[in-house]
């Protein structure tokens, strides 16, 4: 074989490896973040000049119309607080309290970034009676729970959740901690 061919296999061979360790990282980079809070990670530059490549990337692969910090706060979590992946098979209790923002929602998505199922496909702190915002509980399942508030997994083979705090307090600057946020406990798997 010509040298040039061999440059030209080793070329192609090069970018094709290269083009999917780029999507591979980019669609495990959870919406572009660089901190971790228990199963939630969050990024502090969406919308923003100083926005790195790899959010800007991540975000319009997930086709995210992202708002700067100071308007909502984006976390995702692809994690139980076990740290096992979350699985659209198993039964999951996501709870937690007064989040401190004006309104949020969590919704649940397929590892693409795809929304599940055929709904309901998030819940909405506005929609909680005000005495149940201040300690609240979603079931995350294939089927629909006996009581209370349901996001269906479809039984997809993985999906994550987005948590998202509209105006959030203090104008987006302070991270929130873990106790802060909801936590994810696997309650069983079919």
């Amino acid at each position: 074989m010509p040298r040039w061919g061999r440059y030209l296999i080793a070329s192609v061979a090069g970018i094709a490896i290269g083009c999917g360790m780029a999507v591979h990282m980019l669609r495990g980079a959870a919406l572009g973040s660089d901190i971790a809070i228990g199963p939630w990670a969050t990024g502090r530059d969406f919308a923003t000049e100083g926005a790195g490549a790899k959010t800007r990337a991540a975000i319009a692969l997930r086709g995210l119309l992202a708002l700067p910090a100071s308007e909502a706060r984006y976390y995702n979590a692809a994690t139980d607080d076990a740290g096992r992946p979350l699985d659209g098979h198993c039964r999951y209790r996501v709870s937690g309290g007064a989040l401190p923002a004006a309104w949020w929602s969590l919704t649940l998505y397929d590892h693409k970034g795809y929304l599940v199922g055929d709904g309901p496909y998030s819940i909405e702190g506005a929609a909680l009676p005000p005495a149940e915002r201040r300690d609240w509980s979603v079931t995350v399942a294939p089927t629909a729970a006996d009581a209370g508030r349901w996001l269906p997994t479809a039984s997809v083979d993985a999906f994550e959740l987005t948590l998202r705090l509209y105006l959030p307090a203090n104008g987006g600057k302070t991270d929130l901690t873990r106790a802060s946020l909801p936590s994810i406990v696997r309650e069983g798997c079919a």
